[in-house]
């Protein structure tokens, strides 16, 4: 209960003046009931305030709104603002939707994020947005900010997009960001509003004719995107990732010190080693193998994973804690990462540097001859990493060619780590997971920002061997909160549904497989499908193929296993400067062993449900935004090669047209299907092909293809092509009922680029890919 009210003594009833002081010092937060307990009524006294409320209403000096009240011409708690400009420092303002106009103009209240940031694309002009209206932060001179809650109402004609004013166009023009409405915009001769040439803008939609360009006014200017190192921040702005921190979270990470020994184990003596990629800035996970003395453990082997303590310095409620559940994860792009957390977190202090003292958890690990884990047990430790190395530098030692600076290390070090891995792998065999083989592709940048190659990175026994010892300490965080009865968000990856698994068996059934109608089918089976068509012409698509039936991985408090894992219980641990997930793991294994103070809160173990829902979004947001870049670099990269010829494969098809994936690059292009040959042709869903209903040629997924660049829309990352070799021969088809196809060829193209349509821009979306595969 608050206590009376400085000023009135308990009991003291209080003055007109003090109760309307109070509600104009609270407002949309008292009622009667709170007015009671501020000024200590009590009993009987209860009525009369009762009464002098009324009066105060009767005479118009307080509303009444939901139960609380207000003066008039106070602002409500939570309120629909419209967003009606950026102030000086760029920070957007908005105006009360719902504001009586005899009250003179409607406030203007700064925008703010919400501390449990949106997901989504932020809030621009013209957007109409729920927030709660909070006191403002000290040195901001306004009655109140808005914080949002959610965007409710987006501008409807509102389209992203880069300046552009080629030489001779009549006025200048915008090239939207996104695939699906690429065609340029042309910009109103007053419509401008001081945006040049390579401006990030918004733009309003003014007309759009039958004949010319669609004219536009800007509604919004952004920034600069004339360097290519700016293509990121285009994704970075659709997608609404926050990647500036707030003042507080600066100040608050400077201010973190080196942890100390204090309620920790002295494992610095133990060798343990990080294994990265060679530009990787942060080390997070460093790892430790050796042969197991038990009597009853013969050819068992003991492994130690040891993981950054993040959670020493990421307290909840924490300014830093707030931002980092703001961000979810880290979002990685070509030329730049934008972190979880700053720096001097990142990269510093939470960062196991060689021969540097740092903080850890670490589990450590038996496994018996077998492969499979006997026990394990985690502990708070102070650890000094032994020595930085790369995946291909651990891996060279390995295969013979140790250097001056991995040959120290190979016996002690390395060769335990890689006889433990060969122990694990029997396990994992056993265990059998899905095991797709779909290389990944990188891309390589030049030191201006733009594309120098696409390369696919070979896939060493060290990327496996860290792989499988982060899967095993994820198993041991799980099964350890469990059976202490800690809440806790699971890395959790569903079976594929039904319907995934009756298309997936339609198209096995064009390849002469049958799939076992058994239910709900088993990784093992899956492979089994993998390995029957491995070393043919039909194992890459087969493997999208299967890859496309899989449900999308995920994070929540309610445990359905990990399926393509094949593991009954699964969470992330191994990555706290990086993922939020990993850092609730942290918090709830430090609580459950009582290894401080800094561990779970029951209130944020209450929140979990919300939690897994906001972080599982943000990983959506992060995919999507890289995937946006490397399309948008690629397309820049390849936008000075119209009329070049490229080989690739099909990787998608749709009725609208066949998506083609490049060999060299891994580039996605459209062809659309009016262009295809000089035949109609028909959509046949179970072969994922389109079929000539006179010739029978059939252009199917998978199949590789010869075709021509005609069009790039680099800042939308889009390719259009055009099919230059012959498709498959097939049986010709009876016109089906739906859709047909038109003939084309190259007049086709001509027609359509002419007509100015996009064809990749306008004809459909490709089937998107699970975020499964090896996001773990």
């Amino acid at each position: 209960m608050a206590s009376p009210r400085k000023g009135s003594a308990e009991g003291e009833f209080p003055s007109r003046q003090e109760i309307l002081t109070y509600l104009r010092e609270h407002p949309g937060e008292a009622g009667k009931r709170e007015l009671s307990r501020a000024f200590g009524i009590k009993g009987a006294a209860r009525i009369a305030l009762k009464r002098i409320l009324k009066e105060l209403e009767a005479e118009g000096l307080v509303e009444k709104r939901r139960g609380r009240l207000i003066q008039p011409g106070d602002l409500p708690p939570v309120a629909v603002l419209a967003v009606v400009e950026r102030d000086a420092d760029g920070e957007l303002v908005g105006e009360p939707v719902a504001w009586d106009a005899s009250k003179g103009a409607p406030p203007r209240i700064p925008i703010m994020a919400e501390r449990r940031r949106i997901v989504g694309p932020a809030p621009g002009i013209g957007d109409k947005v729920l927030a709660r209206l909070v006191e403002p932060p000290p040195g901001l001179e306004v009655v109140r900010v808005g914080r949002v809650i959610k965007v409710i109402d987006r501008r409807a004609d509102a389209v992203l997009g880069i300046v552009h004013n080629p030489p001779g166009a009549p006025a200048p023009r915008v090239l939207p960001v996104d695939k699906k409405r690429a065609q340029e915009l042309e910009i109103e001769p007053d419509g401008l509003a001081g945006a040049e040439d390579g401006d990030l803008v918004s733009v309003s939609v003014t007309r759009v004719g039958r004949y010319g360009l669609p004219r536009a006014r800007i509604v919004e200017r952004i920034g600069s995107f004339k360097s290519e190192r700016a293509v990121s921040m285009i994704a970075i702005h659709t997608q609404g990732i926050p990647h500036i921190f707030p003042a507080e979270v600066l100040a608050e990470a400077e201010a973190a010190r080196p942890a100390t020994m204090a309620g920790r184990e002295d494992w610095r003596k133990l060798p343990l080693v990080t294994i990265d990629p060679p530009d990787a800035k942060d080390h997070d996970d460093a790892v430790h193998a050796e042969p197991d003395e038990a009597d009853d453990n013969a050819g068992g082997w003991i492994v130690t994973v040891a993981i950054a303590d993040v959670a020493y310095y990421v307290r909840t409620r924490s300014a830093l804690d707030r931002e980092a559940l703001i961000r979810g994860n880290s979002v990685y792009f070509p030329d730049r990462v934008v972190p979880m957390l700053p720096e001097r977190i990142s990269n510093d202090l939470c960062s196991l540097k060689e021969n540097v003292d740092r903080p850890a958890l670490a589990v450590r690990m038996v496994f018996g001859k077998d492969g499979r884990k006997r026990s394990h047990t985690f502990h708070r430790i102070m650890m000094r990493s032994a020595a930085r190395l790369a995946y291909a530098e651990a891996q060279a030692a390995i295969d013979g060619f140790a250097s001056d600076r991995t040959g120290p290390m190979l016996e002690p070090i390395l060769k335990p780590l890689w006889e433990a891995y060969a122990v694990l792998k029997r396990g994992r065999d056993a265990r059998e997971p899905l095991d797709l083989d779909l290389p990944e592709r990188k891309i390589l940048l030049k030191t201006d920002g733009t594309v120098d190659r696409v390369v696919v990175p070979e896939r060493l026994d060290a990327h496996k061997l860290i792989e499988e010892f982060m899967i095993q300490a994820n198993v041991a965080a799980a099964e350890t909160l469990e059976r202490h009865r800690i809440g806790l968000v699971y890395r959790i990856h569903d079976a594929p549904s039904q319907e995934k698994l009756f298309s997936l068996s339609e198209f096995l059934s064009t390849l002469d497989f049958k799939l076992a109608k058994t239910g709900n089918l088993r990784p093992s089976q899956f492979n089994g499908i993998l390995a029957r068509f491995a070393d043919t012409p039909n194992a890459h698509l087969v493997n999208e193929v299967v890859l496309r039936s899989q449900s999308q991985a995920e994070y929540s408090p309610v445990n359905i296993g990990h399926f393509g894992l094949n593991l009954r219980r699964y969470a992330h641990f191994t990555s706290p400067i990086r993922r939020y997930a990993d850092l609730i793991v942290h918090r709830g294994l430090i609580r459950a062993l009582g290894l401080g103070a800094d561990g779970l809160t029951e209130e944020q173990e209450a929140r979990l449900d919300a939690i897994g829902a906001d972080i599982s979004a943000t990983e959506r947001r992060a995919m999507a935004a890289e995937r946006e870049t490397i399309d948008r670099l690629i397309a820049l990269w390849l936008s000075d090669r119209i009329g070049a010829r490229f080989t690739g494969r099909i990787g998608g098809v749709t009725k609208a047209g066949l998506f083609v994936t490049l060999n060299e690059t891994g580039a996605d292009g459209f062809v659309p299907a009016a262009t295809l040959g000089a035949d109609y042709y028909h959509f046949d869903e179970p072969s994922r092909a389109l079929i000539g209903r006179a010739t029978g040629e059939t252009f199917r997924m998978g199949d590789p293809i010869e075709v021509r660049l005609v069009e790039a829309a680099p800042f939308a990352g889009a390719l259009r092509f055009e099919v230059l070799s012959e498709g498959t021969h097939g049986t010709p088809t009876r016109l089906p009922r739906g859709p047909m196809r038109r003939p084309g060829g190259a007049a086709a193209v001509a027609r359509s680029h002419k007509a100015g349509k996009g064809g990749a821009f306008e004809k459909g979306k490709k089937p998107g890919k699970p975020g499964g595969g090896r996001k773990r």
